[in-house]
């Protein structure tokens, strides 16, 4: 079930869905520059949760349509408060990089604030730019090991 907050636009063309995919998928790097930059302007922040931890990871079976989880995963969570904007902010990451989720809760913060659009819009599309690259080479890979099979 899609909720219909999500659906419509967060910060720019993006959902709030998307904005937090793209910054899980982020180059850690980066996102915490990122981060680091709008810290500043902020304000004061309460961290509410700043931990690892494991999550049942949910697939869906294409042929069924149905869901299942199809095992654990260690995730990295962050939860912040911003009470002088009195606004919360979300991070979660695949893996132990808890500064990672930091930084992803402080942009989800930063953008509920309305705090340096400019700058977060800026990060999103790069970001969003780069990981479709990727996903472009990985394909072209994918397709370079195609066989073609005849059929009798």
């Amino acid at each position: 079930m899609t909720d219909l907050k999500d659906a419509e636009p967060f910060i720019g063309p993006y959902s709030h869905g998307e904005t937090l995919s793209i910054m899980a998928a982020s180059r850690p790097a980066r996102i915490k520059a990122c981060a680091e930059a709008l810290l500043d302007g902020l304000g004061d922040v309460d961290v509410l949760v700043n931990r690892t931890g494991l999550a049942m990871l949910p697939m869906v079976d294409t042929v069924r349509d149905t869901a299942f989880h199809l095992g654990e995963v260690l995730l990295a969570e962050a939860h912040i408060r911003v009470p002088g904007r009195n606004v919360e902010g979300y991070g979660a990451v695949v893996g132990r990089d808890l500064e990672h989720a930091m930084a992803i809760a402080v942009i989800d913060a930063a953008i509920a604030a309305e705090h340096s659009g400019e700058l977060v819009l800026e990060f999103l599309d790069s970001e969003k730019t780069h990981q479709e690259e990727g996903d472009r080479k990985r394909l072209r890979k994918v397709e370079a090991t195609r066989v073609q099979m005849e059929t009798f």
